[in-house]
Order: structure tokens, then sequence, then C-alpha cells
């Protein structure tokens, strides 16, 4: 089983009564042999863009795990629901390669702006 992460774009309608779609989404992970570890409900947030016609939608944070032959099958899955508008469903970065990141991030001095006269 492989580690993912899935953010899912839901109708901004269904802001109201999220259980359903969001057990529609757990039962597409399950039925594809994969298990929700963690999930996370964002809120209504407004789009970059128009998707779907819509200019808001719900994002909620899934952590999951699915077998790799399963992934294009739960993927079509996600494509043919009529709650979920987008999605996306992407490897996590390792937690040390993310502490690496920061820590450089951390060590690289800041550009003031201003150059040494010579």
């Amino acid at each position: 089983m492989n580690e993912y992460e899935l953010i899912v774009l839901l109708h901004p309608d269904l802001e109201i009564d999220l259980d359903k779609p969001l057990k529609k989404v757990e039962a597409a992970i399950k039925q594809y042999k994969g298990k929700v570890r963690s999930s996370d409900v964002w809120g209504k947030r407004k789009l970059a863009y128009r998707v779907s016609g819509e200019d808001f939608a719900v994002y909620v944070y899934f952590e999951v795990e699915l077998p790799a032959e399963s992934v294009s099958k739960f993927e079509k899955a996600l494509n043919i629901s009529d709650e979920v508008l987008r999605y996306l469903l992407t490897y996590p970065v390792p937690k040390s390669e993310r502490d690496l990141r920061h820590n450089k991030e951390e060590e690289t001095p800041q550009d003031s702006g201003s150059k040494e006269e010579e």
C-alpha cells in the first residue's frame, strides 16, 4: 500500500451537509481496498478561477493508503462523482525531506536589496 495525500473540492451547496459526500469519498477509498488515515475539512473557499461554473468549493484533505493498482480506478470513480468538482491525489513529501527544506530556508540569508559599494 502506498501513502497519498488527497484534496477534494466539493460542490459549495454541499457545505450544509458534508456527511453524505464525505462518506461517499471514503466508501470509494474502501471499495478500492484503501484506508483513510486522516481527514480534515478546510471549509468553503473562493476558487482562483471558475470550476464547473462554480466560484467557491468546499476543500477536504485526506491522508489515504491505496494499492498502486487501484489508483486509476479510484480516480475514475472521483471523476464521475457529481459532488466532486476537482481532486488532486499526490505522494506526500517525506517528513525528513520537508525538514531539510525548512532548515535550508532558515539558513539562506535574506537579501536586503542594497548592494555594497566597492
